[in-house]
């Protein structure tokens, strides 16, 4: 070996490597330091375009209205930030690895020829051969549009203010503000946060002990035809979902729905406002929404109930144990287990739930100093104000908090899940 290890200099392969490929071409690299050198160089040459008017419509967002269209900078800047993201991991890899071979050359470990490098880097790289044209799919698919909108909270987007007519500006905190102290905005942005709350917690919540008891009761050995029963309870989830609602807002309607008509006006002379009163909106969504939620949760509990031992229920009969004990310390520990996270994706799957929001009363009825319906729940009202109202800014600040507190929610719920840990036990 050329170099020995009293000669050999691991910060200066590592420093050399600031301009990549010059490291590898200190460590006796050659091959590796030329790919790495010509990389770099058909980077700034097919990229430095793309990369100087990205950053440049990003800063500024256009400078000449009915010319610049502030969107199409916006993209290319994003675009230029995640060409930028995928340069600068390549770059540490390059110091990564002077710094890794000039190790080995100091203490004096055999360094890999072309062949055997080639193959060690196959056997590693394969996963990531195979799972990179899903990332790709998932930086332009996934990442581009939320970076899009997350870039969007901090601008003056609106119906009045809308490219290419007009330039957008920066206007840094100044949406989520408004959410704060224009009292309409803040307003409707508490009363539609505590609504969403209260359906997350109520609706789920509901649909889970639902799903739990009629589980628990039809699993009871006392229990005969359960095949039967099984598939009667499965059917509302094999129906589609927007059908359903859309039956349930006909058996709602005030006026000629078969609930009114049908059931409450021959017994008590009038009818329940369901579409036109908020309180009964929300009402018949949190029913609509047990009815529809609690097959899935019932199948998970059903299976989960077959894979306990009797057993389990035999010894503790045995020791004394009631029906009610014997669910609290075998059962629901059991239930709990094995699909908390699929619970917990309930709740953070009806935090989001537009379908039923929307198609059972587009987020109605209006109610007065408010900019959102008395059913509009967080998501549905980011709809609107996208769609209805050109609020595009507000919108996204709006979905920048709401991703926020999902987000939240699901990453301290799930640290806390047992069937997460590793080595948990009941």
């Amino acid at each position: 070996m050329a170099r020995t290890e009293s000669t050999h200099n691991v910060k200066l392969a590592t420093l050399l490597s600031i301009i990549p490929g010059v490291g590898q071409l200190y460590n006796k690299r050659y091959i590796k330091g030329s790919v790495f050198i010509v990389l770099t160089i058909s980077f700034f040459i097919v990229f430095y375009d793309i990369l100087n008017m990205g950053y440049w419509g990003l800063f500024t967002l256009g400078e000449i209205p009915a010319i610049d269209d502030s969107r199409v900078l916006l993209s290319q800047g994003i675009i230029a930030l995640i060409i930028t993201s995928f340069a600068i991991t390549f770059y540490i890899a390059n110091l990564i690895d002077a710094n890794r071979d000039a190790k080995k050359i100091k203490e004096g470990r055999h360094i890999s020829n072309i062949k055997e490098a080639f193959i060690n880097a196959w056997d590693t790289a394969f996963p990531y051969l195979l799972t990179g044209p899903g990332l790709f799919l998932l930086v332009f698919v996934v990442i581009f549009p939320l970076l899009f909108m997350a870039f969007l909270a901090f601008t003056d987007y609106t119906l009045m203010n809308s490219p290419p007519k007009n330039l957008l500006n920066w206007v840094g905190l100044d949406n989520f503000k408004s959410l704060l102290t224009i009292p309409i905005w803040r307003n409707t942005f508490f009363s539609v946060l505590a609504w969403t709350l209260i359906w997350t917690f109520v609706a789920t919540s509901l649909q889970i002990a639902l799903a739990m008891y009629l589980a628990v009761i039809v699993n009871d050995s006392r229990v005969k035809m359960k095949k039967l029963i099984r598939t009667v309870l499965i059917l509302p989830w094999a129906v589609p979902g927007f059908v359903t609602i859309l039956i349930f807002t006909a058996l709602f309607n005030d006026n000629f729905g078969a609930i009114n008509r049908d059931i409450l006006m021959p017994l008590f002379d009038s009818g329940i406002p369901w579409l036109s009163d908020p309180f009964w909106t929300r009402f018949a969504l949190i029913g609509i929404q047990t009815w529809l939620g609690f097959p899935f949760v019932f199948a998970l509990f059903t299976g989960v109930l077959q894979s306990i031992s009797k057993e389990w229920y035999e010894a503790a009969d045995m020791d004394g144990a009631s029906r009610i004990q014997m669910f609290r310390f075998i059962t629901f520990p059991h239930l709990m287990f094995a699909t908390a996270p699929l619970l917990i994706m309930q709740y953070a799957g009806n935090f989001n739930n537009f379908n039923i929001i929307y198609l059972f009363n587009e987020g109605g009825p209006a109610v007065k100093n408010q900019n959102a319906g008395g059913s509009d729940i967080l998501i549905s009202w980011v709809y609107d104000l996208t769609f209805e109202s050109s609020q595009f800014s507000i919108a996204a600040a709006i979905s920048l908090i709401l991703g926020f507190i999902v987000a939240i929610f699901a990453f301290f719920q799930f640290r806390r899940t047992s069937s997460f840990k590793e080595g948990g036990k009941m």
